[in-house]
């Protein structure tokens, strides 16, 4: 029971994901394989792939011209290699539903969903309807380890308990925030330089939060560069797009200071090794000749001087 209460009340809750070393750079680009190609030659669609990369499962390479991610042939080959190719690494990345996660468990959808807003089983993925409805995925390998830990049989059959039922009935759902602790994370794994860091901590903040941490225009104008984009396609505007953004922005208080702080030092870092850029000084530049023309012609003083220095001459 306590550990089930600590994983409730931990500032955010993320599903821990193995740390790869990264792989070095290689100049020929016929060691590499394009997103697309690599997803075609290890059997998987383009959203199992990206939800493998996402998680870890496929080592990637960032292009060194600033293009998409690519994989490395041996990467590749090392997954081709191994045993139950590709059924394995497909299953590895499967996502499912509430329904069919349920089903997985062997309890009714609603008891899954409680289990979700309390955030014991955490969502990978999630996409908008066309009736405007969040529907969360979760990881299928992750819910048969959750089912397999005998510390959880409490929470399968029977009552739940009291203080979990409180949690529900004051409005407890991690769903949203778990997705972010989660996606903040292999975000932040793919982010090599301090301000790239920087602008994706930013995106998960409100702008105006953003503006009052970093008052200055012209680095907040960079850090926008490396805002992330949303996770998901809606078309700008819609109110599918405005709940999309309304899910990828921090909520909880303490979640939001986590965030700013990070934020703040991130850009010590980032200030540090490379300020933000700024435009260069302008230059007063000569007035055009009608303007220099007009001057000497309006001055009442040049005839003057210009007579008296020539008396002056003659005299001497």
């Amino acid at each position: 029971m306590s550990a089930v209460t600590a994983a409730i009340t931990a500032p955010t809750a993320t599903a821990t994901i193995t740390a790869r070393t990264p792989l070095p750079h290689a100049r020929d680009s016929a060691s590499f394989r394009t997103p697309s190609r690599a997803a075609r030659e290890l059997d998987l669609k383009r959203a199992e792939f990206e939800l493998a990369v996402h998680l870890g499962r496929i080592r990637t390479v960032p292009d060194e011209a600033g293009g998409a991610c690519r994989v490395p042939r041996a990467e590749i080959d090392r997954l081709r290699a191994q045993p139950g190719f590709p059924e394995a690494l497909r299953e590895s990345v499967r996502a499912v539903g509430t329904a069919e996660g349920a089903a997985l468990l062997g309890m009714p959808p609603t008891r899954f969903t409680r289990l979700a807003r309390l955030g014991l089983v955490v969502p990978v993925r999630f996409y908008v309807n066309r009736y405007r409805a969040v529907v969360w995925l979760y990881l299928a390998d992750e819910l048969s380890q959750f089912a397999a830990d005998r510390t959880n049989a409490f929470l399968f059959t029977g009552r739940t308990p009291e203080v979990l039922r409180g949690q529900l009935a004051a409005g407890v759902d991690l769903r949203p925030r778990n997705w972010r602790g989660r996606h903040l994370g292999f975000l932040l794994r793919q982010a090599r330089e301090p301000w790239r860091r920087a602008g994706v901590l930013a995106g998960f903040l409100d702008p105006l939060r953003v503006a009052e941490t970093v008052t200055d225009p012209y680095e907040r104008s960079h850090l926008n560069r490396f805002r992330p984009g949303p996770p998901v396609h809606c078309a700008p505007g819609t109110p599918a797009a405005h709940l999309v953004e309304k899910i990828m922005t921090a909520e909880d208080a303490d979640e939001i200071r986590w965030l700013t702080y990070d934020l703040r030092r991130t850009l010590d870092e980032a200030r540090a090794g490379q300020p933000a850029p700024r435009p260069a000084p302008k230059r007063a530049l000569p007035p055009p000749p009608q303007q220099r023309d007009a001057r000497r012609t309006d001055d009442p003083e040049r005839p003057r001087r210009g007579l008296l220095n020539r008396l002056r001459r003659r005299g001497a």
